[in-house]
């Protein structure tokens, strides 16, 4: 299984919630020689329209776009675009990495958020 490092923030929603993953523009705090020490092993990745979402979960994930820059999202949709694993979960479900709003990694399970249209 390929391992990859997520190089965005994981921003906590809440308790026993997973956790939200937004470009955001931070630097890591350790030096990246320590960088593998943050990979995360991905064992399978989901697509998720947001459409599809609870109205619950679905206004977390909008409070956490909103409060996205535009820079920092292209930021995370090139991230995407540089793992070859997620640009093919993505085609398979008929959208790219511009449909991708944020990304959370819990439990080996990259999910990926999306919006279309």
């Amino acid at each position: 299984m390929r391992i990859f490092t997520a190089s965005v923030i994981i921003a906590a929603l809440s308790l026993g919630a997973p956790a939200w993953v937004q470009a955001q523009g931070a630097q890591p705090k350790a030096p990246p020689q320590a960088e593998s020490d943050q990979s995360t092993v991905i064992r399978s990745i989901q697509v998720i329209n947001i459409k599809d979402l609870k109205p619950e979960v679905r206004s977390k994930v909008e409070d956490a776009v909103a409060t996205t820059s535009e820079n920092d999202l292209q930021k995370l949709r090139d991230s995407i675009d540089t793992t070859p694993e997620a640009v093919s979960a993505l085609k398979a479900k008929g959208l790219s990495s511009s449909h991708v709003v944020a990304i959370t990694v819990a439990n080996g399970v990259l999910m990926i958020f999306a919006r279309t249209a």
